[in-house]
């Protein structure tokens, strides 16, 4: 195993890093392929398990299903790149995602409907709609205006005393439409003023510490 692989694996997985003992499900890869292009972009290693011991791979099946991932089950399609390591005479598949332009990258389930994934962390999670409204805002050529009213001057206020929130607490106590709340939650999100908390179990947002300050001069 030449260097430059093992210093990967002892990497060990992680927001640019992940492992796949074999490809069986072209859509499951697509997840991580979605999740990767609509972040920071990231390396997936086929052949290696998850405690980073090396599987090996059948090479041409295996681009074939990852190919399939993006080109397939992805909307729009995913580029990347793939190289070829040989381990202990088995081969490792290393593909390069790199983080994409025409986000929201999208994955195909087996009901048809279409999802975006992002990475947080070693895991691929579900974006919600808030987060999906940051990527189509950041992708406007024309940017994005903030202006601060009622509703968010109550945000920031209920955020200096209760330290996070949630999106059906911000409807609860402001009284507004899912959509705008997602889209002034998006906007903050954007400018840096909020920050989003991420997790299996839902979504909040708080105060981005380091851009509050000037926020309230």
């Amino acid at each position: 195993m030449d260097n430059y692989l093992k210093n990967l694996i002892a990497e060990g997985e992680s927001q640019h890093l992940d492992f796949k003992y074999c490809v069986s499900d072209s859509r499951k890869i697509a997840r991580t392929l979605s999740a990767f292009s609509n972040s920071d972009g990231g390396k997936l290693l086929i052949g290696v398990r998850d405690n980073g011991s090396i599987a090996g791979v059948k090479s041409d099946e295996e681009y074939y299903m990852i190919d399939t991932a993006a080109q397939l089950f992805c909307r729009p399609k995913i580029t990347f790149t793939i190289k070829q390591h040989m381990a202990g005479g088995k081969t490792i598949l290393e593909v390069d995602v790199m983080k994409g332009k025409e986000r929201p990258y999208q994955v195909k389930d087996e009901d048809g409907r279409w999802i975006s994934y992002f990475r947080r962390n070693d895991q691929n999670l579900v974006a919600n709609r808030v987060l999906l409204q940051v990527w189509r805002k950041m992708e406007k050529e024309h940017g994005v205006l903030v202006k601060f009213g009622k509703v968010e001057n109550s945000l920031m206020d209920y955020l200096g005393k209760n330290g996070s929130i949630t999106l059906s607490k911000f409807r609860k106590i402001t009284g507004i439409s899912s959509y705008k709340a997602e889209s002034i939650l998006a906007n903050l999100i954007i400018f840096k003023v909020l920050i989003m908390n991420a997790s299996e179990k839902g979504f909040s947002y708080e105060l981005n510490p380091a851009d509050h300050p000037d926020v309230i001069q």
